[in-house]
């Protein structure tokens, strides 16, 4: 059998770090995947990364490129130390595979953008560097998200459906023999801009929500938003969000708790929406996982058996996934698929970079 041993690295749009998990993939006698997550970490990002990432939408063209590089060599750097810590060979290793951090998304101009340039990280790392997963698939006039349902399909098929809940929940579940997938809502990009308001970086085990009150008026409007009519394939990015979820929720002069309050239920009952209860079984990972108020609140839109992983499965789920996309792009394998996309055919996304 051949073992395949991959670094996957993951940004999301909760700004909750850099993570970077050593991958080992085996296909078995079955050709079924077979994963293990050997090794991991989240690297902090320091309060200027993490300001200037927050603002990127922001700043000229030039700024914006010298970050791609300056993200660039963080990843770089924060992969070696990674190697180095948990004395990886890096003769075992294949490829590094990399998310980036998305900056612009918006497929509905044939755009979308995400820095770190995989240059920089391979001449860090010596070392052949796949990122820039979704750019081909916007080509195709698709969304260039989500990307993780192939992994969701190959790694994860006993679940019906796999969600997770970071900045941005997602779904996935097989249907008439397709992949289907999605971005549901959005999660820990408002609950913990919202907890940061009281003075925390995030609601931990949705306490500050739990206390709050429900405010049915707010909670109405934002179930109304025009996105949640729209049938898949469909994406959300930043843009989306701070354009219509944070002017709704700042009209309303209520606590931050209730707010906290109704965003919750906003979320249970999106999802709740998407899943079709039949005695089936769904895995969630991702942040809002271990918000266990806001589990209880999607339990209780649903009777599905939710399944919450062991937390290092919650935590580098999306890490693992694009590492394994890393090796379907060495193998020229589709990573990408037009069900999920709405693309006008399946596509294998991925640049590669080696400095050596």
């Amino acid at each position: 059998m051949k073992v395949y041993n991959v670094i996957g690295v993951m940004s999301g749009t909760s700004l909750d770090g850099l993570d970077i998990a050593h991958c080992m993939f085996t296909l078995n006698k079955n050709q079924q995947w077979e994963f293990k997550i050997i090794s991991f970490i989240t690297v902090d990002f320091d309060i200027y990364l993490k300001k200037k990432l927050t603002q990127a939408t922001e700043i000229c063209g030039l700024e914006l490129m010298k970050l791609h590089n300056e993200f660039g060599n963080f990843i770089g750097h924060s992969i070696e130390a990674f190697i180095k810590k948990n004395q990886i060979k890096k003769e075992i290793i294949d490829c590094i595979s990399s998310h980036g951090h998305t900056i612009f998304h918006q497929p509905n101009i044939h755009l979308t953008t995400q820095i770190g340039n995989g240059a920089n990280i391979s001449a860090i790392t010596k070392l052949p560097v796949i990122c820039d997963f979704r750019t081909i698939d916007v080509a195709l006039t698709g969304q260039g998200a989500p990307l993780v349902p192939i992994g969701d399909r190959l790694l994860f098929h006993k679940y019906d459906y796999c969600i997770n809940l970071g900045g941005i929940a997602n779904i996935s579940y097989e249907e008439n023999n397709e992949r289907i997938a999605f971005d549901v809502c959005p999660v820990n990009i408002v609950l913990n801009k919202l907890s940061q308001e009281l003075g925390k970086s995030f609601d931990k085990n949705g306490k500050l929500s739990e206390s709050g009150n429900l405010n049915l008026d707010l909670l109405n409007k934002l179930n109304g938003l025009s996105y949640y009519n729209e049938l898949h394939p469909k994406s959300l990015g930043i843009e989306w969000i701070l354009q219509y979820v944070f002017p709704l929720l700042n009209s309303y002069n209520i606590n931050v708790e209730d707010k906290l309050r109704t965003f919750v239920e906003h979320i249970a009952i999106q999802i709740g929406k998407t899943i079709i209860s039949d005695n089936k079984k769904i895995l969630i990972t991702g942040g809002g996982a271990f918000n266990s108020f806001l589990v209880q609140q999607i339990k209780s839109q649903t009777d599905i058996d939710v399944i919450i992983p062991e937390p290092n499965l919650i935590n580098f789920k999306e890490a693992l996934i694009f590492a394994f996309l890393g090796i379907l792009r060495l193998k020229n394998e589709p990573n990408c698929l037009q069900s999920v996309t709405g693309a006008t055919e399946n596509s294998i996304g991925g640049c590669i970079y080696q400095a050596f």
